[in-house]
């Protein structure tokens, strides 16, 4: 065990494979035994890189979501989005999907019609975003900023991209409902950088390359907690991180797509579900026949 206090146990998050049909295995940080959330932040997936052949159906079916919202952002590949407000929208490198839930929402995530022929590499994360228990029966809705709007800025040796939030007086344009950090940031090979807390609660995910915090490498797959400023430093490599985090909301209950401050809320929606109700919100996605039925408990 490391005798870095940087790095206790309780601030190291180990990821833990799942796997969401058709072999298409995640690398999931959050939630996680040690906490539930950094921030806002309660579900952290990362996919990839895999890649894709025109074999290969990784295709995510209709289904739910309350009480939260999603981030989706890609390094490498496509993903199409489709819900049951009528919203289409490819998802592309350096862009970001931005779901709220609310109330109820459908969607399906699938290999676009015009690379159903194609092999390539998908790469990316999937986040989810607790929102303020006042706001959990808002109306869902759905925005998609491209790539070329997302600010991207120089802070000493790292290049930072403000994907969601303020950082270093720029601010994202992606909307958010509460205090919520989203960076990604890259270090040249051999290159120093001093990560001040940004956040309530913040915390580092390694994407490619070497990262060092206060000297001691993270090991790949492993997100960690930071709690005051941290020398950051890269390997013989160029370095890409994540740095997600913001202001904590307390805890939620999840189950399955569902999040909630309370448990009542998720039983309605799972027998909603199940039974096809629609009076949730959470129609059918126009075009689509199938959807992922209610799992067992």
């Amino acid at each position: 065990m490391s005798q870095n206090p940087i790095f206790y146990p309780s601030k190291v998050l180990k990821a833990h494979g799942k796997d969401l049909g058709g072999g298409f295995v995640v690398n999931r940080l959050l939630p996680s035994a040690k906490r539930q959330a950094v921030g806002p932040f309660i579900f952290f997936d990362h996919f990839g890189p895999v890649t894709v052949k025109p074999e290969d159906n990784h295709d995510v079916r209709p289904h739910p979501h309350i009480g939260l919202a999603t981030l989706t952002y890609l390094f490498d590949g496509v993903i199409l989005h489709r819900d049951n407000l009528g919203y289409t929208q490819r998802i592309e490198p350096g862009a970001i999907n931005l779901m709220i839930a609310g109330n109820g929402i459908v969607h399906s995530e699938r290999k676009p019609e015009e690379q159903k022929h194609d092999t390539y590499i998908n790469h990316g994360l999937q986040l989810w975003i607790a929102i303020p228990e006042d706001k959990e029966k808002i109306p869902a809705s759905f925005s998609h900023t491209p790539a070329s709007a997302i600010p991207e800025i120089t802070n000493g040796n790292a290049t930072i991209r403000v994907l969601v939030g303020s950082a270093f007086g720029t601010n994202s344009p992606v909307p958010t409902l509460s205090p919520t950090l989203y960076l990604d940031i890259q270090l040249p090979p051999n290159s120093e950088w001093q990560l001040p807390m940004l956040a309530d609660e913040q915390a580092i995910y390694l994407i490619e390359g070497e990262v060092f915090v206060a000297g001691e490498a993270l090991e790949s797959h492993t997100m960690l907690v930071i709690d005051h400023e941290q020398s950051i430093s890269s390997g013989e490599r160029p370095t890409r991180f994540v740095l997600v985090g913001g202001q904590a909301l307390g805890h939620r209950f999840m189950w399955w797509n569902f999040v909630a401050s309370h448990k009542e809320v998720i039983e309605a929606a799972s027998l909603a579900w199940e039974a096809g109700d629609s009076a949730l919100g959470m129609g059918q996605v126009p075009g689509e026949t199938e959807r992922i039925p209610l799992p067992k408990r």
